[in-house]
């Protein structure tokens, strides 16, 4: 979906938190949990935020913004010149960490990285699913969504930092066990830590979900060769430059939206030659498929790609 929407509520959830409810005329087209809108700003930014809201709700969606003072200006705007009634263009809804099934679940959470998990939540419960939730942020006034997890009882574990330290994920986790799925989403050192506690795990035990990929340093740092077997051209990269870039300097367009490797807008299906995966969505099998890639942020790893563009 591509279209415009209304702000219909804005509400204050906690400290630097806010949702928006985004409702039109009609039905807004259905998701699942786990998916996030592309949210066009009346000023031209562009940013994905997840879905948190009743996704039996047919005619709006909820989505939860924090302010990030070091942001690039998306959740500032959001924050103090969004208005109730404004239009925002919206894209999606996407889904790159959608709930699988299974019997158990365990949450864990880090600030903002509450709001796609609270849909699997509800969904979970739904089914008659075992599921337990760790949810740590910097205090309690800090943490959105509080009040709507209370009816939960002990499922949920509250963990503010300044109260209880840093979270205790080996005691939450425990021994590993098959038949369960881990879903996280936080802060980069927080998924670090769950994905170190995990590594014993059974494969394809545990699912993340970045702000940002942390890819570090490109692997290459000489120029390689993207063939585009579609519109019969080729295109040199130089370390300079994204494959996006380069491809629009070629005058070849792919539609992108967070050029940071966490929307998967611009994913490009991968025909020959090994790319460096550096977004934050694949997971490891798919990474080692190497048939697709995420063109805003991935490089190559060898001398030639070649691409279904």
């Amino acid at each position: 979906m591509n279209a415009s929407l209304r702000v219909a509520r804005k509400t204050v959830v906690a400290d630097g938190v806010v949702t928006l409810e985004l409702a039109g005329d009609g039905r807004v087209p259905d998701w699942t949990p786990g998916a996030h809108l592309d949210l066009v700003l009346p000023n031209g930014l562009t940013r994905q935020y997840s879905l948190c809201g009743d996704r039996w709700d047919p005619g709006r969606y909820r989505i939860g913004v924090l302010r990030e003072p070091g942001g690039r200006g998306g959740s500032a705007y959001v924050h103090d010149d969004l208005r109730v009634g404004d239009e925002v263009g919206v894209g999606g809804p996407r889904n790159n960490f959608p709930l699988v099934p299974s019997p158990e679940y365990l949450f864990v959470a880090g600030g903002i990285g509450i709001t796609p998990l609270l849909p699997m939540m509800r969904q979970a419960e739904l089914l008659g699913a075992k599921w337990t939730l760790l949810y740590g942020g910097r205090h309690r006034e800090s943490m959105a969504f509080l009040p709507e997890l209370e009816p939960y009882g002990d499922r949920v574990v509250v963990r503010p930092q300044d109260e209880y330290g840093l979270l205790d994920l080996e005691g939450f986790f425990g021994d590993p066990r098959p038949d369960v799925k881990v879903y996280a989403c936080g802060p980069g050192p927080l998924l670090d830590a769950v994905e170190r506690v995990c590594a014993p795990w059974p494969p394809h035990t545990l699912r993340t979900e970045r702000f940002v990929a942390g890819a570090g340093e490109p692997a290459r740092t000489t120029p390689f060769e993207v063939e585009l077997v579609r519109s019969g051209r080729c295109v040199t990269v130089p370390p300079s430059e994204s494959v996006l870039d380069a491809l629009a300097g070629a005058g070849v367009e792919v539609l992108s939206s967070c050029r940071q490797g966490t929307c998967g807008t611009c994913e490009t299906t991968v025909l020959a030659g090994r790319p460096e995966h550096r977004d934050a969505i694949l997971e490891d099998h798919e990474r080692t498929a190497s048939d697709c890639m995420f063109v805003c942020v991935s490089r190559s790893l060898s001398d030639r790609l070649v691409l279904d563009l």
